[in-house]
């Protein structure tokens, strides 16, 4: 069963068209990137050489994907926009919310009953305004989209930052806050700065220990996460036919811990493959038939760099297994080099938890791949020295693999198998240690690895690798245990070596897709009530949502500007170093009041580190001089009608899509936020919410604010696209500092700020 089969057709019937439209108003030859952005613009006659990384421009997605922890929040937004049912194919997926805890059988139903009520009201409004729902245990949302609505050519955006992952199947799928989803559930233009294009040369092929995981995380190394902003990672080249599509999908996803907009791979024989062995064929003949499009020019291949503002060459032959960490994704240590990376860090070395899984490893060749490491384990008595936990991408993943005896393979080393979801990886981990600060070293084959995000231990040391590195080192119990070269003793003492991984890409007797009671297709999934597809009869449906939950909370829009300078905010809070949407907006135990904006805003800014303490969620309220939580200060500001001001270093909200970093300033009074640099979807989600995000001209003004300062912001009558705004700090001994800073909002952003949000705006015009 193909999903949204009348939109494909449609899509691919004007699709070649489209892109040759474009050509010939360009007047010269296209990337692929380009070729599936100017036939999504959302006026297809606005046709014109858009400038990269400056100019805003308006799109039309085919489709929406949110998971259950961000999609609470969207479709509340959705539910005040006053439509009937959603404009464009959309779906939701509960995958965030399943504590791994004793493994899938215990975790799972305590899931669905510890969440009841939200599972309930995203089932309720998914079925009330035609969402496709997928329940707890179907899958992690960026497996299941790749198996069941990924396609070639087309664009989506998702609530959640690894929607990219779709860019596998050559889809230009971008992460989004749910305002900006909320905009193309209604029809409206989606907007999206232009972005730059780096291309990504592959030549030879990965050999041994390498995996395509490996590729990404050497780019990290190279770039950093800030070395993607505001750009999309085209591949290409001959390498690329070496790497599956789930290996495309893997790169993909961690292309959002560059920064990038997302990143996208071309059609080729591996798409098609993919497409058909997951009972997609009339995807893949729409595809053929698109072919010469879904791919970049044969100019641009012959001399890219002339249409690439930047050009990366990665020689797969040379790529070298990569543990990346701790606290950052961009720390990249060759294996090789990790003994004496660890001797001069003073990293724990000891491993004591291993983790597969992942909405970035979960596919069926990658615990494939993995299984092969573990069978060694047992099949060569080699005692495994650490813990070892899986998490299956999806249902069909987790069925087939049963079947094949992959996830049998892992249970005879004692691994704990989870449940279909998120877990670990955005902190949903029960974690079972004797002490929960000491420190520790853990390695996953997840896709970040913030302080305290997997189990909220500062500590905790985590690095990313491979899903068959994850699973040696685990074995191994070292974390400068080099498989390629290494050896380990066997219960009698004897030295053995791993041998390399290997695995299929796809299972030799297929997927399962056989009707309900022996398979789990979509069929199945239906009756054994995981999924739930959109009903026509949708009207009557009545939208779940208790008045007196502690989880659950409608909307009240907020507040239009006054018309007036900010003058004389307290400061809320200076952070000091890294400040992600993790900081900003805890996950973990947090998720399960996503739906509930006051409850959530208690954690505002909790893990982010004072400046000027060293500590964190410990700040000085102005109103007292008493220290206390930044979400207390924030609220007797708020008690008393006060605006407050938040002042941040480079790259504030990286991370997650998740809109709640943004709506919960907001809620609780604070008007703008200025740092040093935004991380992309963050900054778009300030302004969607009608905050104020402004960045230091001169980064060295924000050593200029004080712990005291009252701070001014002027000159927002007269503020347009360009200008610049001027800040004054106020200090304590009477004296004050006068500072530019800029901004990034264009005509329509700035009415969103002055409507007190997008929302507001939309429904002031009508729209």
């Amino acid at each position: 069963m193909i999903l949204d089969i009348d939109m494909l057709r449609s899509f691919y019937t004007s699709y070649s068209d489209n892109v040759k439209k474009a050509k010939n108003m360009l007047c010269r030859p296209l990337t692929y990137t380009e070729k599936v952005l100017y036939s999504h613009l959302y006026d297809p006659d606005s046709i014109k050489p858009f400038k990269r990384g400056e100019t805003y421009v308006d799109f039309r997605p085919n489709r929406v994907a949110m998971q259950d922890a961000t999609a609470q929040m969207a479709l509340l937004q959705f539910m005040n926009a006053g439509k009937d049912k959603v404009a464009v194919p959309a779906s939701v997926h509960c995958d965030h919310l399943i504590r791994a805890d004793f493994g899938a059988d215990k975790d799972l139903s305590i899931a669905c009953n510890a969440n009841k009520e939200v599972y309930d009201f995203l089932r309720s409004v998914s079925q009330r305004y035609h969402i496709g729902f997928w329940a707890p245990g179907a899958g992690i949302i960026h497996q299941v989209v790749l198996e069941n609505y990924a396609f070639p050519g087309g664009m989506m955006v998702g609530t959640d930052s690894h929607t990219p992952n779709a860019g596998g199947l050559g889809m230009v799928a971008v992460g989004v806050g749910g305002a900006d989803a909320v905009d193309v559930l209604t029809g409206q233009p989606w907007e999206l700065k232009m972005p730059k294009l780096i291309g990504v040369h592959l030549t030879g092929n990965l050999t041994g220990w390498a995996s395509p995981k490996d590729v990404i995380l050497e780019i990290l190394g190279m770039l950093t996460v800030k070395g993607g902003t505001n750009a999309v990672f085209e591949y290409f080249g001959e390498g690329l036919h070496h790497i599956s599509a789930t290996g495309r999908a893997t790169i993909c996803n961690m292309g959002a811990e560059l920064g990038a907009t997302c990143s996208i791979f071309p059609f080729d024989d591996n798409t098609d493959e993919y497409l058909c062995r997951t009972d997609r064929q009339e995807v893949a003949s729409m595809a053929e038939a698109n072919a010469k499009e879904l791919r970049a020019d044969d100019e641009v291949y012959a001399n890219p760099k002339m249409f690439f503002d930047k050009i990366i060459e990665i020689n797969l032959n040379e790529v070298e297994p990569h543990l990346n960490g701790p606290f950052t994704p961009d720390a990249a240590t060759p294996i090789s080099h990790m003994r004496a990376q660890g001797a001069a860090n003073d990293y724990p070395m000891k491993v004591e938890v291993g983790l597969v899984g992942s909405c970035t490893n979960s596919s069926y060749q990658d615990l494939a791949r993995a299984a092969s490491i573990a069978r060694q384990a047992y099949q060569k008595h080699i005692p495994v020295r650490a813990q070892l936990i899986i998490n299956p991408g999806s249902e069909q993943i987790r069925y087939t693999a049963e079947r094949d005896g992959i996830l049998d393979d892992f249970k005879k080393i004692g691994a704990i198998i989870m449940t279909n979801a998120c877990g670990p990886c955005i902190g949903q981990w029960k974690r079972h240690i004797d002490n929960e600060t000491r420190k520790n070293t853990i390695v996953t084959s997840f896709n970040r690895n913030f302080r305290r995000r997997a189990d909220q231990n500062p500590n905790t040391y985590a690095f990313i690798g491979s899903p068959e590195m994850t699973t040696a080192l685990a074995i191994a119990g070292r974390l400068d245990f080099n498989p390629a070269m290494d050896t380990l003793l066997d219960e009698k003492g004897n030295l053995v070596k791993l041998d390399e991984p290997h695995g299929f890409a796809f299972p030799p007797k297929g997927f399962e897709s056989a009707p309900a009671e022996i398979g789990i297709g979509i069929d199945a999934l239906k009756t054994n009530g995981l999924f739930i597809p959109p009903s026509e009869e949708h009207n009557s449906i009545e939208i779940a949502i208790s008045p007196s939950s502690d989880r659950l909370q409608r909307l009240q829009p907020f507040t239009p500007w006054d018309g007036k300078d900010f003058k004389d905010m307290p400061l809320l809070i200076k952070t000091q170093g890294k400040c992600t949407t993790d900081h900003i907006s805890m996950a973990g135990p947090w998720l399960r009041y996503r739906g509930h904006l006051e409850n959530i805003s208690d954690n505002l800014l909790m893990g982010a580190v004072n400046a000027f303490n060293g500590e964190s969620n410990h700040v000085k309220n102005q109103l007292d001089g008493e220290y206390m939580e930044v979400s207390s200060a924030a609220k007797a500001y708020k008690a008393k009608g006060i605006f407050s001001i938040i002042v941040a270093e480079d790259n504030y909200g990286e991370g997650s899509s998740r809109e709640h970093a943004a709506m919960e300033p907001r809620f609780l009074n604070v008007k703008v936020v200025l740092a040093k640099s935004f991380a992309r979807i963050h900054e778009t989600n300030l302004k969607k919410q009608g905050m104020l995000a402004l960045s230091f001209i001169n980064k060295s003004d924000y050593d200029l604010v004080m712990e005291d300062d009252r701070i001014s912001v002027t000159g927002l009558a007269e503020m347009e696209p360009g200008s610049t705004l001027t800040v004054i700090l106020r200090h304590k001994d009477g004296t004050q500092n006068q500072i530019q800073v800029a901004h990034t909002y264009n005509k329509t952003q700035i009415e969103w700020f002055k409507a007190g949000s997008a929302l507001n705006f939309a429904k002031k015009k009508g729209i």
